[in-house]
């Protein structure tokens, strides 16, 4: 069992930025890949970046695609999204997630994700 906590969520500016964290409770964390997604009102979940167990390899959807950038911390149970130059189509409620069955890879799938967190707002004015 994971348990995911998100924060640094905010209101920001039109090119701005924010760090998103995420403390995953557990001793089995590095087993799992990580994930980031967002909801928007209205809109589908849709997934934002994604990395491996072992922070080896990484993927971003093509909207986020060098404005933001999604790390881990193994020893400290810790996964970021660093998001710059935001824009105001970036609102959304963005939600940490954990995988096992496909740890080994940077996967997009939202049901590769078994558990989830409680998300964090993240509102960006223009």
């Amino acid at each position: 069992q994971v348990q995911l906590v998100e924060s640094g969520g905010g209101l920001v500016q039109a090119g701005g930025s924010l760090r998103l964290s995420c403390a995953a409770s557990g001793r089995t964390f590095s087993s799992y890949a990580m994930g980031w997604f967002r909801q928007a009102p209205g809109k589908e979940r849709e997934a934002v970046a994604a990395i491996s167990w072992n922070g080896g390899s990484s993927n971003y959807a093509d909207s986020v695609k060098g404005r933001f950038t999604i790390s881990r911390d193994n020893a400290k149970n810790m996964v970021y999204l660093l998001t710059n130059s935001l824009k105001p189509e970036d609102t959304a409620v963005y939600y940490c997630a954990a995988g096992y069955r496909r740890a080994s890879i940077a996967t997009m799938r939202a049901y590769d994700y078994d558990y989830w967190g409680q998300g964090t707002q993240v509102t960006v004015s223009s």
